[in-house]
This record gives structure tokens, C-alpha cells and sequence, in this order.
């Protein structure tokens, strides 16, 4: 029976694939991706099904955002050598919700590369080369920047403070000297293995309300930064959780 639907799975998705790549020799395609190798087209490279296009160490090399069917609203192209991201990569894309570009060599964004994407909810750029981040969509719910090399000066003070939606918000595995802005609705937040020296009073809670309070937030990892967590035991009074990190 397992066989069968293979079989079935198979009959139907060939020719669905074939008429796709066969439309990539009209002039007007939108699925031709101008830097691989040969000019193949993005869906015989990748796995294009409705509305979500997976191009996961693909060879030939892919060295750019690949050129994208106009519906697509889930890419993940993890674990290629895509050097950098432009502002024309997902202009025309704004249907877009997630991307996944986990395991490249991006090493520069340019500000604008999100900027038209307003439904876009979840981002990893995990595992890459950046030192700075580009402005981020205000809708977004989960960021993902583990395994870079950000600094500080690498990520504005407001990078993250529109982002009032914001649940997930992972950096770890940085260089960053001290805690960025964090958004309220971040319940889970990661900063393992920084460079991150101290923590204010205005880090988590408000100097100048001591009611305030930060019931969202339910994890904090500090763990692997220089910081003595135990020297700061009054900057927590808001959160209903320690910081997880070094105390002695």
C-alpha cells in the first residue's frame, strides 16, 4: 500500500515539476535565478511545491537568493554558500512568512532586503558570517541569528524594539559586549555564549518603576558570558525567572 502511494505521490508531482520548469523558458518566467550555474532553472535545483520552495545544499553551488515563484511563502535554502542578500532578492516576493537561510556564508544584507516583506513571521540566518543586522519586519514572531559574528555596534538600540510581536529571539554564540532592547513579547531569549560583561537595571526591568513587571519572559539564557550574574540580584526583581547563567 506504502508502494502505492509512492507511486501515485510520484505520477503526480513529475509532471506538475515539468510544466513548472518548462514555463522557466518563457521570457516572462519569474523562476530563472540569475547566478547558478547554467542558468537552471530554481525549480529543478530546488523542491518547489505550492506555496513553499526548498533548496538545501544544492549543487551546483548556489551563491545568491535564487529567483522565486511569485506565491511563495515558505523558502528554506539552508546549508548552501549564499554570500549576501539584496534589496531586489524578495522585493516582489511580499507573500513571503518564513525564511530559512540557516548554514550559508551571508556575510551582508543591505537594509532594505526585508523591508517590503510585512507578513514575514518567522527569519534564521542562523549559522552564517554576518557582523551587522539590516532592519528587521515589524511582524516578525521568531528571530534567529545564533552563529555569527555580531558585535554590538553590529545591531542598532532599536533593532528590535518594533517588533512587538516577537516571542523568539535567539542570538547566541555572538560577540556581543551587552544586552540589546528587548521587546516585551519575548518569552524565550538566548544570548549563550557572548561577550556580555554586566547588566543594568534597565536590562530586563525599569529603574524608574519598581512595580513593573515581565510575566512574558520565561527563559533567559546567559550562560558562557563573563558576566557574574549574582552581582545584579536587584535587576531581575521583574522577571518571574532567574537568568540561567554564571552566579559565583
Amino acid at each position: 500500500m506504502d508502494s502505492m502511494k509512492t507511486l501515485f505521490f510520484t505520477c503526480m508531482l513529475v509532471p506538475w515539476l515539468m510544466a513548472a520548469s518548462a514555463r522557466t523558458f518563457d521570457h516572462n518566467s519569474q523562476l530563472i535565478p540569475g547566478s547558478l550555474a547554467g542558468n537552471l532553472p530554481t525549480c529543478l535545483l530546488c523542491v518547489c511545491l505550492t506555496g513553499s520552495v526548498y533548496c538545501e545544499e544544492v549543487s551546483p553551488d548556489m551563491t545568491s537568493i535564487p529567483t522565486l515563484p511569485k506565491e511563495t511563502a515558505y523558502l528554506y535554502a539552508r546549508f548552501n554558500k549564499i554570500r549576501k542578500i539584496k534589496n531586489k532578492d524578495f522585493a516582489q516576493i511580499v507573500t513571503l512568512k518564513r525564511i530559512d537561510l540557516t548554514g550559508n556564508l551571508i556575510s551582508e544584507i543591505e537594509d532594505g532586503a526585508f523591508s517590503k516583506l510585512t507578513l514575514l513571521e518567522e527569519l534564521s540566518l542562523a549559522e552564517n558570517q554576518l557582523v551587522k543586522l539590516p532592519a528587521l519586519p515589524a511582524k516578525l514572531t521568531s528571530f534567529n541569528a545564533n552563529y555569527n559574528k555580531l558585535k554590538t555596534k553590529g545591531v542598532k538600540a532599536n533593532a528590535f524594539k518594533k517588533l512587538t510581536k516577537l516571542v523568539n529571539l535567539y542570538l547566541s554564540d555572538n560577540m556581543l559586549e551587552a544586552v540589546p532592547y528587548i521587546p516585551e513579547s519575548v518569552r524565550s531569549l538566548h544570548l549563550q555564549n557572548n561577550n556580555i560583561t554586566e547588566v543594568n537595571v534597565d536590562t530586563f526591568c525599569r529603574s524608574n518603576d519598581t512595580y513593573y513587571l515581565r510575566p512574558s519572559l520565561n527563559e533567559v539564557r546567559l550562560d558562557g558570558n563573563p558576566v557574574v550574574l549574582s552581582k545584579y540580584p536587584d535587576n531581575f526583581t521583574c522577571m518571574k525567572v532567574l537568568p540561567v547563567g554564571k552566579y559565583r
